[in-house]
């Protein structure tokens, strides 16, 4: 039984955008992009593209794996006024599966990383269900009456600022996982105990509407150059250089019951290094720590320099910069905070960890998937390794 299906629905019969599941968006016909995303899941068993249109099929059929099937779908499923769950309950009556992800093609900018790591998150917490969300912070208003409204999520005599409030979480409409039984039972996408996979902030759009089209297109080509970009400037990396707290830790403050620092690392970060070291790439830390804890880290992890008590980063970047002769070209720094920013303005490439802070986040060439101590080294080895051959 496959454990893991994708069901991606594709009516021919849209009215705001004739056809819009096979035109061309970023160079692609808009299927296409989500069809990528769940082929290149690991964890997706399978892929089924549910259509009702010839065209649509004729189009989807160019696209070539063995993980990928076009499936047709009743006339009773394809009108105007059919729910998505009857094109799910009419495709688990036919097939054998354990969990369903529904995929909407109208969602391109979702990612095969996403659909990883929200399995990932649904098998971790043993959820029944899981939907993507975005975060928003917005302030929500109600009618009250023909002209009044009223505040529903905050209070405007103690109006917070930005960076204090919480705001809440809307759904982007880009996938939704639940079991098949639960499926069956509830008749709802959705059932039981919900949790979610937060994307970025840009996938609260999903291609309704013509401007819908235009935003989500910048989008699609931002991330295309920027992948492109980052690996043109990936490939001449000869140095690594990182903070520690924030980045191969996770902020946190621990202490024993003696009042001992302590520290938590991420034991991947540690595979990370090593194979920089088979590419020939050079590691740093530089940090305004100073703890015989980092020490033994890098001394276990054969890091090639530690510059500990550092104030000023910059000067400690240059002298290493120095003694290697290199190019800001070919150095790449990941940090978090305000301290590490002169040194991510100099380099060749700057990284930040998920939970940087906001001025980080400005000006650093990539933000990671990862939040501080969990793993934030390693997936810049795997971009790293993506666009560099051993």
């Amino acid at each position: 039984m496959k454990k893991y299906v994708a069901l991606i629905p594709a009516r021919g019969g849209s009215k705001s955008i004739p056809l819009k599941n096979i035109k061309k968006i970023a160079g692609k016909p808009l299927i296409y992009w989500t069809i990528e995303a769940a082929v290149n899941c690991s964890k997706i068993d399978k892929v089924y593209l549910s259509t009702d249109s010839k065209r649509i099929r004729d189009t989807a059929s160019y696209f070539e794996n063995e993980k990928f099937e076009i499936i047709g779908r009743s006339p009773e499923t394809a009108t105007d006024t059919a729910s998505t769950e009857s094109v799910m309950l009419e495709f688990a009556n036919f097939h054998d599966f354990e969990n369903i992800i529904l995929i909407q093609a109208t969602s391109p900018l979702l990612t095969s990383k996403d659909l990883e790591e929200a399995i990932k998150a649904f098998e971790r917490n043993k959820a029944d269900s899981l939907l993507s969300v975005v975060e928003q912070k917005r302030f929500i208003w109600k009618k009250s009456s023909e002209y009044f409204v009223k505040p529903l999520n905050y209070d405007p005599l103690n109006r917070p600022r930005r960076q204090d409030f919480e705001g809440y979480l809307v759904e982007n409409g880009a996938f939704y996982i639940t079991s098949k039984k639960l499926l069956q039972e509830t008749e709802c996408r959705i059932s039981g105990n919900i949790i979610y996979y937060e994307m970025p902030g840009e996938t609260y759009y999903e291609i309704d509407e013509p401007i819908d089209w235009e935003i989500i297109e910048e989008f699609l080509q931002f991330r295309k150059k920027r992948e492109e970009n980052v690996e043109s400037k990936l490939k001449n990396i000869k140095l690594l250089v990182t903070d520690i707290d924030g980045v191969m830790t996770d902020c946190g403050m621990y202490y024993s019951e003696n009042g001992d620092e302590l520290k938590k690392f991420n034991t991947r970060d540690g595979m990370g290094i090593q194979l920089l070291r088979e590419y020939g790439v050079k590691t740093a830390i530089i940090t305004k720590e100073n703890t015989k804890i980092i020490e033994a880290r890098a001394k276990k992890l054969k890091i090639d320099d530690v510059h500990q008590g550092v104030i000023d980063k910059l000067s400690a970047f240059e002298k290493l910069r120095e003694k290697y002769q290199l190019n800001y070209s070919e150095v790449a720094y990941i940090g978090d905070d305000i301290n590490d920013i002169s040194v991510l303005e100099k380099v060749g490439i700057s990284f930040c960890p998920k939970d940087a802070v906001d001025e980080v986040k400005i000006v650093s060439d990539y933000i990671l998937e990862k939040e501080g101590g969990n793993g934030v080294i390693r997936e810049f080895v795997s971009l790293f390794q993506k666009c560099t051959k051993l």
